[in-house]
């Protein structure tokens, strides 16, 4: 991949209109692109539109970045490539929302209206977050999953005169990689079986020993074990192929 430098002007030659400058910053993070499509794959979208649908996510990612977020570039791009993948997957019907997702945003829609009527603007997606306990990313990942007030792919009026989505005002730490992890492992969990879920919360979030999961559940410790085992190995083979 180009040093950060290299990156950075090739970025602002693409901006103004260099093709050949687009293609060198895909090429040159086509490892990148390539290692977020395959956190997608098996949920019914071949690799080559899983791909294509990411480049076009790093293409907005070229149009959106700012060099004074004090980021690199590479931090920024990795959720607007994820972002333009679930929101088609979620378009597509190829993403099932949880029952607890739907309420959750069920309640962000209520407070949005509610905020907007008291304050007369919308909550920006930091005042969301904190409402409800979530960090940032995830309440864009709630908010993606239903029709919500506040557009997160909607252009947005800036002072420059340049539209901007939603999305990419969100501020772009260096644990972007730590988060999309998060929201495919909730959503790996949610796919469980009620006694699945049970034993993984109980282990690896409660942590809680085997022998106490069986006794809490009412199984033996050696069913804990090769139930943990499995489930392991399934998230393994989802999440990292």
């Amino acid at each position: 991949m180009l040093d950060e430098k290299s990156t950075i002007e090739y970025i602002r030659s693409a901006k103004a209109g260099d093709d050949k400058a687009k293609e060198t910053l895909i090429s040159e993070n086509v490892s990148l692109v390539k290692c977020i499509v395959k956190r997608y794959l098996g949920k019914g979208v071949d690799y080559d539109d899983l791909f294509q649908i990411a480049c076009m996510g790093f293409l907005k990612a070229i149009a959106g970045f700012d060099e004074t977020y004090g980021v690199k570039f590479s931090t920024y791009a990795v959720p607007m490539i994820a972002g333009e993948i679930k929101r088609f997957m979620r378009d597509d019907g190829s993403v099932k929302v949880s029952r607890a997702m739907k309420q959750t945003a069920k309640e962000i829609n209520t407070f949005v209206e509610t905020y907007t009527i008291e304050h007369g603007k919308q909550p920006s997606v930091s005042t969301i977050a904190e409402k409800f306990g979530l960090d940032e990313a995830e309440t864009v990942f709630v908010m993606g999953s239903s029709k919500m007030p506040v557009s997160l792919y909607g252009g947005t009026d800036y002072k420059d005169g340049n539209k901007r989505e939603l999305v990419e005002t969100l501020p772009a730490a260096d644990n972007q990689e730590d988060w999309l992890d998060k929201m495919l492992l909730r959503s790996a969990i949610e796919e469980l079986s009620e006694r699945d879920r049970k034993i993984i919360v109980l282990r690896y979030f409660r942590d809680m020993t085997q022998s106490e999961v069986a006794e809490k559940i009412g199984v033996s410790q050696v069913q804990v074990s090769r139930i943990e085992s499995r489930i392991i190995k399934e998230f393994k083979e989802k999440l990292i192929g």
